[in-house]
């Protein structure tokens, strides 16, 4: 029996599980973070020092499967710490939310945003024009190619803010595609890498009319009838053509808390 085939119980035991789930959640800290000047032979140093930790003398002993698990979690400890700062993300989309949701709003829906006196559009104003604006805020990254996004996080109080830009959408100067805001159950002053939004650019409006803390029949009465209704949840649904041909879809998905509107996500793409 080969030295390797020895090994592979042992590799099947917790010591291999504890490697699995290192490398997991390394892989959550490292996608928010960057590698620079990474040292190789500060990295096989160390995993020298993993495997006499247990008791393996031959790194080929391992097995290919073992030595790239192996090299993958060198890998993500070596990232500096101060490029691994948590970022607070927008909130994912409700994959139930727009679910055979029929496009039934015919106004268009979504264009123009204010964050209190400055005004926006979806689709045009930059995110780097909002954070001259705010003057303060960091545009921060996840993702690569047409499923990456770009956003500016804030905070107030217990509110939270997302001003996001789709990398495939939004284009190389990063256009606001999408805007979340929500109430919190407590305050948002934990989230360390959201700024704090000055009391001037608030409330966040959409379309000159919609903002939190309107009642349900108070949406309804301003947007019209939904194209989706739940008890705590209804959804805006808007495709037409523009006068250039391009076709237009805009989404409104609006939370609702003991009647009130207590989150908003409001975003609008154009495609030809």
């Amino acid at each position: 029996m080969s030295a390797t085939q020895k090994l592979t119980p042992a590799l099947s035991t917790p010591g291999r599980d504890l490697l699995r789930q290192q490398i997991y959640e390394g892989l959550a800290v490292g996608a928010a973070g960057r590698v620079n000047d990474l040292d190789g032979d500060a990295i096989l140093a160390k995993g020298k020092k993993l495997l006499q930790k247990r008791a393996i003398s031959n790194v080929r002993q391992f097995g290919v499967d073992g030595r790239k698990t192996l090299f993958l979690l060198l890998l993500l400890s070596a990232i500096p710490a101060d490029n691994c700062s948590a970022q607070t993300s927008p909130p994912p989309v409700d994959e139930h939310a727009l679910e055979r949701v029929t496009p039934t709003v015919v106004k268009r829906l979504a264009i123009r945003f204010s964050l209190g006196a400055f005004a926006g559009r979806f689709e045009e104003t930059r995110l780097g024009a909002v954070r001259e604006a705010v003057g303060e805020g960091i545009i921060q990254h996840q993702g690569d190619a047409g499923a990456s996004i770009y956003w500016l996080c804030y905070r107030r109080a217990q509110h939270r803010l997302w001003v996001v830009s789709s990398g495939e959408m939004g284009g190389p100067d990063h256009r606001v595609t999408e805007i979340v805001e929500e109430l919190t159950g407590k305050d948002a002053g934990a989230a360390a890498d959201c700024a704090i939004l000055p009391e001037k650019f608030s409330p966040v409006v959409f379309d000159g009319k919609l903002h939190l803390g309107m009642s349900r029949q108070e949406v309804i009465k301003t947007l019209g009838p939904p194209s989706k209704s739940e008890a705590a949840q209804m959804v805006y649904s808007h495709e037409g053509k523009l006068a250039n041909g391009f076709d237009e879809a805009a989404w409104l998905i609006l939370g609702f808390g003991e009647d009130k509107l207590v989150s908003m996500r409001g975003g609008k793409t154009t495609t030809n």
